[in-house]
């Protein structure tokens, strides 16, 4: 979570704050963007609740609560995600493309190709020179690129999927993953630990899996650098490593990773 602080603001007439929501299928994301100083007053992240709406408002009412701001002072909000239609009180519903990229621009402006990897779904964005986007394609039919791979994988090595990127790090040897399918590679890390394969080296080879479909998805669109990595899967710096290796680039990324579609559609609301 970032804040701004617990200082009750003076808002001067002027002042547009600006709420965005991006509801994932495994996490909800709030930002509360100052429109006016180009300024993240607040941002957090939970995951998504059974009841989205309850889980929306709460991450709110801990935005106001935090920074002394009211629903009064909100001026717009945008949503965007799987989740986008589901929060009444929106005033723009947003698609995730332009939100990730009005996001990673307000980090990156010079950025020519996004990589965003969520926990159900991956996209790659190319954008032109003037920061319009020129293409993108998106995988939402497997989960074998996204985040859920590396929680089932945490789950298996028994660690906490924030654990994988220091656990991975650790490898010693290069272990080729054979399978494409999550529900195959599952069967496939089980016997790789029977076999008493390290689940150091195990990690790896999940992220380099990952890291492999990513360069697949990306062959179908024309990228080029700057690249930017967001989504929640970009907080795995052994993931990014390996990716930008395979890559040969540098690949940027944000802060919060995770807030980047949250701060677009703050960004962008109407």
């Amino acid at each position: 979570m970032a804040a701004a602080g617990k200082s009750i603001y003076l808002f001067a007439l002027v002042t547009m704050l600006k709420l965005g929501i991006d509801i994932g299928s495994r996490n909800t994301k709030i930002v509360i963007y100052n429109d006016s100083k180009e300024k993240i007053e607040f941002s957090a992240c939970h995951s998504t609740e059974l009841s989205i709406l309850d889980g929306v408002n709460h991450l709110i009412a801990e935005g106001f609560s935090a920074t002394g701001i009211s629903a009064d002072n909100i001026t717009a909000s945008g949503v965007t995600g799987y989740g986008r239609k589901l929060y009444p009180k929106a005033t723009s519903i947003i698609s995730e493309i332009s939100c990730h990229t009005a996001g990673c621009r307000y980090y990156f402006p010079q950025i020519k190709t996004i990589i965003d990897i969520g926990g159900q779904d991956s996209k790659i964005i190319t954008l032109t020179d003037s920061g319009k986007v020129a293409d993108f394609v998106m995988n939402d039919k497997c989960a074998a690129g996204t985040g859920r791979f590396l929680e089932m994988t945490a789950m298996r090595l028994g660690c906490d999927v924030s654990e994988l990127s220091l656990l991975a790090s650790q490898s010693t040897k290069d272990i080729q993953l054979n399978s494409t399918c999550v529900v195959f590679a599952e069967s496939e890390i089980i016997g790789l630990l029977s076999s008493s394969i390290a689940p150091a080296d195990v990690a790896r080879s999940v992220h380099r899996s990952i890291a492999k479909r990513i360069l697949t998805q990306m062959s179908v669109v024309c990228w080029e650098p700057p690249f930017v990595f967001t989504g929640g899967v970009a907080l795995n710096q052994d993931l990014v490593h390996c990716l930008s290796d395979f890559l040969g680039l540098e690949l940027l990324t944000p802060p919060d990773p995770e807030i980047t579609a949250a701060l677009g559609a703050a960004i962008l609301a109407k």
